[in-house]
């Protein structure tokens, strides 16, 4: 066999190993053991499972095209030109395998019984807190546990590595807040990302801000605020959703040594974490007016005081603390285009989500529970955690009651999703959910 010949045969002696092994990967449903309540809700399974079966599916008939060519054409071709098509066969296929790995943590953790279960219950506040249908319709949303103390978020509609949309925003909340309302504040943060790309706000903002800035005779603070509004739109959608419970919430990921808190890195899109936490007291003072924000924000001078610092910082942090009045309520007063005409504030807020409501609302719950059940998710967060602050709900008992919510949210859309499938009339099942011959 000469060298050409010897190559060649190599090249497809690896192809089909590499299609064997493309065979071998199953569906998340034909390998992952979980209890039903923990597993996804349809919609997300429905959609990765989809997206990973399509991108098999192309993997596939590249290697084929592959296998066709050089048993055809490629005969001819010089080993150098077989060896390159095929680099790239074998890049693509270890960007399937990238995508797998993506979701793979998120669905093996589902497999912990009582972690499986309450993961389940975090994707029904997620939906819950993401639901604007008159704007909007909201992907389905994933929940995993992870190290460290903040969230992030792969928002939907996004590129994947390798290529293709992803199918569901996918969000990573600390481990270290499972069981407490601090839960709330940081998924329901990353859950303000994707609303906000979805209602296109952050484009909007930036050139609200852009205009202040031409207008204002402190054109470096207005040019603070837009450098970092992807992070404060984010902050708003919490302190929007749950009140109270954002704030403190965040209080808990920047509670830091004291370099860390007053550190001005301009180029971060977060803001300097002494002025974040003030500007969140701004917000939700700017959407349900209430002494407690003036006290937070009281409480969080006594554990930073501003005491001590350079001039410099000194200055920038009196500035931006100065302008937090005006830039709060351009923020709950902002009418992006996308919102036809309202406001931020008449978009994602409702009369019972102000502190007093809240409070009434647990007084209410005491009394009668079973409606803390039957309330929206992040309305029940928003309640326990606006008690806490109130002295009303120890940690403690907070633990235990959200606890059982999660458990009860995800046991509930797992039968009204089973209740729904089975009225589904057999007739109307034209063509199965993921095509079998993708598998």
């Amino acid at each position: 066999m000469n060298t050409d010949s010897y190559a060649h045969w190599m090249l497809e002696q690896e192809t089909r190993a590499l299609l064997a092994r493309l065979a071998r990967i199953k569906p998340f449903v034909m390998n992952e053991p979980m209890l039903l309540a923990a597993s996804l809700l349809p919609t997300a399974q429905i959609a990765i499972e989809r997206f990973l079966a399509t991108g098999r599916s192309d993997l596939r008939r590249r290697g084929d095209e592959y296998l066709v060519w050089l048993r055809g054409k490629g005969r001819s071709a010089t080993p150098e030109e077989a060896q390159r098509r095929f680099v790239f066969l074998k890049l693509k296929f270890n960007a399937v395998l990238s995508q797998l790995d993506l979701f793979n943590q998120v669905i093996t953790q589902r497999s912990e019984s009582e972690i499986g279960v309450w993961l389940s219950g975090l994707d029904v506040v997620s939906a819950d807190a993401l639901a604007l249908p008159e704007h909007y319709h909201a992907p389905p949303v994933i929940c995993y546990l992870d190290r460290g103390i903040g969230g992030a978020i792969r928002r939907a509609r996004t590129r994947l590595p390798g290529g293709g949309e992803n199918p569901v925003a996918v969000i990573r909340v600390p481990r270290e807040r499972m069981i407490g309302s601090g839960i709330a504040s940081s998924l329901i943060h990353e859950v303000g990302h994707q609303g906000a790309a979805l209602l296109e706000l952050v484009p909007s903002l930036k050139a609200a801000l852009q205009a202040k800035q031409r207008q204002s005779d402190d054109t470096q603070v207005w040019r603070l605020w837009e450098n970092w509004i992807s992070e404060i739109v984010a902050d708003l959608w919490a302190i929007a959703k749950v009140g109270i419970v954002s704030t403190l919430g965040l209080i808990g990921i920047v509670t830091l040594p004291r370099p860390f808190v007053f550190r001005m890195n301009l180029d971060d899109p977060h803001p300097i974490p002494w002025i974040r936490v003030k500007l969140s007291c701004a917000i939700g003072n700017a959407f349900y007016p209430h002494p407690q924000w003036q006290r937070v924000a009281t409480l969080w001078d006594s554990y930073y005081p501003a005491k001590g610092l350079d001039d410099e910082r000194r200055q920038v942090l009196a500035r931006l603390e100065a302008s937090l009045p005006e830039f709060a309520k351009l923020l709950v007063g902002h009418r992006p285009p996308s919102l036809r005409g309202r406001s931020l504030s008449e978009t994602l807020t409702v009369a019972e989500r102000g502190p007093s409501r809240l409070t009434a609302l647990f007084k209410a719950w005491e009394n009668e529970p079973s409606r803390m059940y039957r309330a929206p998710p992040s309305l029940s967060f928003a309640v326990l955690g606006q008690a806490r602050a109130d002295g009303l709900l120890g940690p403690e008992d907070e633990s235990e009651l959200l606890a059982k919510l999660l458990s009860y949210w995800a046991m509930r859309s797992t039968l009204d999703s089973s209740a729904y499938c089975a009225a589904l009339p057999q007739a109307r099942a034209s063509k199965p959910l993921i095509q079998t011959t993708t598998i």
